[in-house]
């Protein structure tokens, strides 16, 4: 059974692979999210990425502001 830090670190890595992909930096997204609405500074969008802990909300709402319409779960 995988521990619940790897799964935070899979998550997080996810989130990353999607800006990446995309091209947008924390700063750039923190300014997308304010477009929608959502109000979180760079620094906080830093740590929680970093942290891995962030809720199911935060992550559709940053895939929202990015774009991102469909997300591949790769769990191998």
């Amino acid at each position: 059974m995988t521990d619940e830090l790897t799964w935070e670190r899979r998550v997080s890595a996810m989130l990353k692979a999607e800006l990446k992909r995309k091209g947008v930096t924390y700063a750039q997204l923190a300014g997308k999210l304010a477009d929608i609405g959502v109000m979180d500074s760079e620094p906080n969008i830093r740590n929680k990425l970093s942290r891995g802990k962030f809720t199911a909300v935060f992550l559709v709402q940053c895939l929202e502001a990015i774009e991102v319409s469909s997300l591949r779960l790769s769990l191998d």
